[in-house]
């Protein structure tokens, strides 16, 4: 092989190892953040859940009306 395409294949071995390294870490960094949702979606979920317990147990007709002072 010449010495110039044995500096090219070099090069395009250096890049590619580059390019995994930047693969493998934006897949962990993909992976943090969909376990990340997933907590999210389950706060939301359960604070969801409890604002419709806390406007089940809301008093209704005449005693959620506003007092005639306002």
């Amino acid at each position: 092989m010449s010495n110039l395409t044995e500096d090219r294949l070099t090069a395009l071995e250096m890049k590619i190892t580059d390019q995994d390294e930047t693969l493998q870490d934006l897949s962990e960094m993909v992976n943090s953040q969909w376990k990340e949702i997933e907590k999210l979606r389950a706060k939301l979920t359960t604070a969801h859940a409890r604002i419709n317990s806390l406007e089940d147990s809301l008093p209704t007709g005449s005693s959620a009306e506003r007092p005639p002072h306002y």
